[in-house]
């Protein structure tokens, strides 16, 4: 079968708090809908996703995920599933998804289309746990209740006639099209994971649910000590003698903790985004190779924590340049000066840097990465 998630992102989320669209806010460091598009769109089961807007918002759906299919909706819901379900003929199983729901768990996709082997539609749901009353204060049996969420799957040939043949007032649930056209929907168990995020409090509680992870990593470099070259170090120009020589501005601090953060998420090491073989790399500010790496890691969703340098050398004294070189460190990370620790020793006279051959630097890193549903 050919399945297909439909993302419905057209709304205006006006009760959200937000300056625009919630869906487009930033949730847990990235856009709030290039969660669920990526959950839907990795999945095993699911061919491809296709995401409604509304026309004002191509740009922003562009900008974000500059390569998903995309359909302009209608002003109310029913009418952007349906230019979706329009968008897709050749799919034989549609997903209805909205795009206030961020997190989509994998094993809720898998129990709404092991559903559809012997029903026509299946939605996810939660049992009520508050207790409720009517507005005149009568008590309401919360035990055949139950809290309905999205996605919603469907054989699509079902939903494509409960939406023709509609013609009761707006609706905001696809599953009770298809039970009016006498369909049989079945319930399956939902997730926390997939509450909905409509208000200002919301966007908290949803970057809680997610979870986070710590990962830290180090990163090493040396250069060598010349005549002739100015010394940059933790991206301050140093007054000294001599100069470190390398491809760029061989800055071997930079270049330490530019290889510790691209280790938090193991994305190989700074020759590999880089490398000295190309020629526009020569001479390079090292403080642009430590933004690339810090966008690698925001694009994941995370931010960098903390970072812990030492240089080693024998001169210059490091001390009088901290403050400046935290401030720099900082500025490139988007950390607080508390949270760059600088710091030098000698070798005691021993080796390359004893000897005033070159300066070597070590970095540790910590980011704060969003977890497994990432």
């Amino acid at each position: 079968m050919k399945t297909v998630a439909i993302i419905v992102a057209a709304g205006t989320g006006s009760r959200s708090g937000q300056t625009g669209p919630k869906q487009f806010s930033t949730l847990a460091g990235r856009p709030m809908l290039t969660w669920s598009y990526h959950a839907l769109n990795r999945h095993a089961r699911i061919d491809y996703v296709v995401v409604v807007v509304a026309a004002e918002q191509q740009a922003s759906l562009a900008t974000m995920l500059p390569t998903a299919s995309h359909v302009i909706g209608g002003a109310e819901r029913h009418e952007s599933v349906a230019a979706g379900l329009a968008a897709v003929p050749d799919a034989e199983v549609v997903l209805i998804h909205d795009a206030a729901r961020p997190f989509v768990p994998a094993e809720v996709i898998d129990r709404l289309l092991d559903a559809l082997v012997t029903h026509d539609g299946a939605v996810p749901v939660l049992p009520v746990a508050d207790t409720l009353v009517h507005t005149d204060g009568t008590l309401v049996a919360r035990d055949p209740l139950r809290r309905v969420q999205t996605p919603q799957a469907f054989q699509r040939e079902t939903l494509q006639r409960a939406h023709d043949h509609w013609t009761g007032d707006a609706p905001t649930d696809d599953a009770q099209m298809v039970r009016a056209l006498g369909g049989r929907v079945a319930l399956v168990q939902g997730d926390q994971m997939l509450e909905k995020v409509t208000y200002p409090a919301d966007f908290a509680a949803a970057e809680a649910r997610i979870g986070y992870e710590t990962r830290a990593a180090s990163g090493f470099d040396v250069h060598r000590l010349e005549d002739g070259e100015e010394l940059w170090l933790g991206g301050v120009l140093i007054p000294h003698h001599q100069g470190l020589s390398g491809h760029s501005d061989a800055d071997v601090a930079l270049h330490a903790i530019t290889d510790a953060v691209l280790g938090t998420i193991a994305a190989g090491d700074i020759g590999t985004h880089f490398p000295p073989s190309d020629p526009k790399w020569k001479g390079a500010e090292s403080g642009q190779f430590l933004s690339h790496a810090r966008e690698l890691v925001e694009a994941r969703g995370g931010r960098v924590t903390f970072v812990d340098l030492t240089i080693m050398c024998e001169a210059p004294k490091i001390g009088p340049h901290r403050p400046a070189m935290q401030a720099r460190i900082g500025e490139l990370l988007k950390l607080p000066i508390d949270r760059v620790s600088v710091k030098a020793t000698t070798t005691e006279r021993l080796g390359f840097t004893g000897r005033g051959e070159g300066i070597a630097a070590q970095a540790v890193a910590t980011i704060r990465l969003p977890g497994a549903l990432a």
